[in-house]
């Protein structure tokens, strides 16, 4: 089903969106962001030292670990996500593919740009995502994930070495950027758009539960939509 709008006035039926695997990817993978943004920031500006022996305190190796444990879960989180928007429900691809060649969409982009503005005086109603999520998931969420996963990943291909699976799979990462520094500073630039879009994902999602005319943060647990007149 492509994208649609609901009517903007009439009390509507709850429906199901969100089927169980896309809950459980979605606050997965905002765990791991977290973790991944915690502790990737520590490993760029390490904590002042600590006062006793390095080998018995190994602060640096735990958030290490940590940071490498969560990147390789989030990337096989990302990869069940994908494959589940070809075989989940007719609103799993809506977080890859915006429909945006249809009149429908452009129209609903601009009534939420303007609701998002506080411009119009009622909030749209959509079935999935709306078109606005729609580009800021592709640009804000997908693709600096898909990019952090492949530098991370080169990154590591760094350590283990030319003869390991990831130098087979991702060392190309590493000529493309030319230099070990680039790749890391591209690495937390993609790592610093997913945190501002944690942040500015998760006041859209409370300020629409709360001023607009459908439930948001509980779909998003149960799965389904409530509608409000």
């Amino acid at each position: 089903m492509a994208y649609r709008q609901l009517a903007a006035h009439g009390t509507l039926p709850p429906e199901r969106i969100f089927d169980w695997p896309c809950r459980v990817w979605h606050w997965a993978s905002a765990f791991l962001v977290v973790v991944l943004s915690v502790s990737g920031y520590l490993i760029g500006t390490p904590l002042p030292s600590s006062s006793g022996d390095t080998s018995t305190l190994y602060v640096m190796g735990w958030l290490r670990f940590a940071h490498l444990a969560a990147g390789q879960l989030f990337a096989l989180a990302f990869l069940f996500r994908t494959y589940w928007a070809f075989i989940g429900n007719q609103y799993s691809w809506q977080l890859f593919a915006p429909t945006f060649w249809r009149k429908s969409w452009s129209d609903g982009f601009m009534a939420q740009v303007k609701w998002n503005l506080m411009i119009q005086n009622s909030a749209p109603r959509y079935v999935g995502l709306n078109p606005v999520a729609n580009v800021i998931m592709l640009f804000m969420f997908v693709a600096p994930s898909i990019l952090t996963i492949l530098t991370g990943f080169a990154m590591l291909a760094e350590v283990t070495g030319h003869d390991s699976w990831q130098y087979f799979c991702f060392g190309w990462m590493v000529s493309i950027f030319g230099n070990t520094l680039d790749l890391h500073l591209f690495h937390r630039l993609c790592l610093w758009v997913l945190v501002c879009f944690t942040i500015s994902h998760i006041y859209i999602a409370i300020r629409e539960d709360i001023t607009g005319r459908q439930t948001m943060v509980s779909t998003m647990l149960s799965g389904i939509r409530q509608y409000r007149r």
